[in-house]
C-alpha cells in the first residue's frame, strides 16, 4: 500500500508538471490524474459521427476548454506533435477505405495526432490508437500524413470536432477550438462501397425475395452504374416472382443500355401484369415528372384493367378534369372515395372539393 501511494503521488507530480497529461488532461484541480476510479474528467469525452454513403466516420476525443488560456503557440506549442484533444488518444474510425485530402487510407481505427503551426497543420493518422496523449507517439507507426490550412473561425470554448460541407461522397472533418478551425476532407468511393454491400446482402435474406434483387438493380440504374449486373439481378427478381414492378425496372435498364426494342417488349409485359392501382400510380409518376402526355396515355388503360376499381374512377376523374368536364370528374371522384381504402380517403377529399370548385386537379 505504501509503494502504491508513493507511485500515485509520483504520477500526480508528473501530471501536474505536464509530462504525462498536461493541463488539458487534468483530472483533479491540483492537476493529478485518477488511476483507479472511474470519476468525471475535467476534459469530458465526446463523440461525433458522419455517414457518407454507407461509410461511417467516427471521431472520439476528450474536450479541453480554453479557460482563459492562450492556446495556439502556448498551451498547444507550434511544431510539436499534439494529441488533438485531451487524455487518451483522439481516435478516428472509418468503416470502409477512404481518401483523406486525396490520399488513400484503409478502413480501421487510427490515433489522430496533429502538428500545429501558424499557417499549416500536419494531420497524422497513426496505426497506434490506444496510447495516452502523444507522449508515446512514434512516426514509424504513421499510416498517413496530410497537410492542411487552418483558418480563423467563430470561438469555441470547448474543443469540438464537427463535419462541415457534407456532400454525397465527402465531408470536411473539422477541429474547432478557441478561434481556429482546422478542416480536412474525407472522401469515399460510394459506388464501390455500396456495390460491395449490395452483393453481400444478396447472399443473405435480401437475396431470397424478388424485392431485394429489384432494389439492387434499381440502385445501379439510378446511378448509371454496373448495368450488366443490374440486368442479371432484375432477371433473377423476375424468376423469384413475376411482377409488374420488376418488369418495369427491367424495361428502364434495357433503355439505359440502349436496347430500345427489348425495353419496349419488357414494358409491354409489365403493363400486362399491372393491376389497376399499379397502372394509376405508374401514370401519376409521369405526371409528377411533368410528362402529362405520357400520363394521359396511361390513365385510360387503368379502366381497362378493372372498370370498378377505385383507381379506375380516380383515373377517369383526372381525364374529365383535364377536359374541363368538372361535373363528371366530381362524380368519378366521389365513386373513387367510396371505394378507396380508409388510408387514402383523406388525400382524395380535398381533390373532390377542388373539382366542385371547377379547379383542375391535374395542375
Amino acid at each position: 500500500m505504501i509503494m502504491r501511494n508513493v507511485w500515485k503521488c509520483g504520477l500526480g507530480l508528473l501530471v501536474g508538471v505536464g509530462i504525462l497529461a498536461g493541463n488539458a488532461g487534468a483530472q483533479f484541480k491540483n492537476g493529478s490524474q485518477a488511476t483507479e476510479l472511474n470519476i468525471p474528467r475535467v476534459s469530458q469525452r465526446g463523440t461525433v459521427s458522419q455517414r457518407i454513403g454507407l461509410t461511417d466516420i467516427t471521431i472520439t476525443y476528450h474536450r479541453p476548454e480554453v479557460g482563459g488560456r492562450e492556446i495556439w503557440g502556448k498551451t498547444v506549442p507550434f511544431g510539436k506533435v499534439w494529441r488533438s484533444g485531451a487524455n487518451e488518444n483522439t481516435t478516428i474510425t472509418f468503416t470502409d477505405d477512404v481518401s483523406v485530402e486525396g490520399k488513400p487510407l484503409a478502413a480501421g481505427t487510427y490515433g489522430l495526432h496533429t502538428i500545429p503551426d501558424k499557417d499549416q497543420w500536419t494531420i497524422i493518422f497513426s496505426k497506434n490508437s490506444t496510447s495516452w496523449g502523444s507522449f508515446s507517439y512514434d512516426e514509424k507507426e504513421d499510416a498517413l500524413r496530410v497537410s492542411v490550412k487552418p483558418h480563423a473561425a467563430e470561438p469555441f470554448e470547448a474543443l469540438t470536432y464537427v463535419f462541415d460541407d457534407v456532400k454525397p461522397d465527402s465531408a470536411l472533418a473539422t477541429l474547432r477550438w478557441e478561434k481556429l478551425a482546422v478542416p480536412f476532407r474525407v472522401s469515399v468511393d460510394v459506388k464501390t462501397v455500396v456495390l460491395k454491400s449490395v452483393k453481400n446482402e444478396l447472399r443473405s435474406v435480401g437475396g431470397f425475395t424478388w424485392a431485394g434483387y429489384d432494389e439492387a438493380a434499381q440502385w445501379c440504374l439510378d446511378n448509371n452504374y454496373n448495368l450488366e449486373d443490374a440486368l442479371k439481378w432484375e432477371e433473377t427478381s423476375i424468376q423469384n416472382e413475376d411482377r409488374f414492378d420488376n418488369w418495369e425496372t427491367k424495361s428502364r435498364i434495357l433503355e439505359a443500355m440502349g436496347k430500345k426494342e427489348e425495353s419496349a417488349k419488357a414494358l409491354s409485359t409489365a403493363l400486362d401484369k399491372a393491376t389497376a392501382a399499379q397502372l394509376y400510380f405508374y401514370a401519376r409518376t409521369f405526371q409528377r415528372q411533368g410528362n402529362a402526355k405520357r400520363a394521359f396515355e396511361l390513365f385510360p388503360l387503368v379502366t381497362k384493367k378493372d372498370a370498378n376499381h377505385w383507381a379506375s374512377h380516380l383515373a377517369l376523374a383526372r381525364i374529365s378534369s383535364n377536359k374541363g368536364d368538372f361535373p363528371t370528374a366530381a362524380k368519378e371522384m366521389t365513386q373513387a372515395i367510396s371505394g378507396a381504402p380508409e388510408a387514402n380517403k383523406p388525400f382524395l377529399q380535398p381533390l373532390l372539393k377542388r373539382l366542385e370548385a371547377k379547379d383542375d386537379i391535374n395542375k
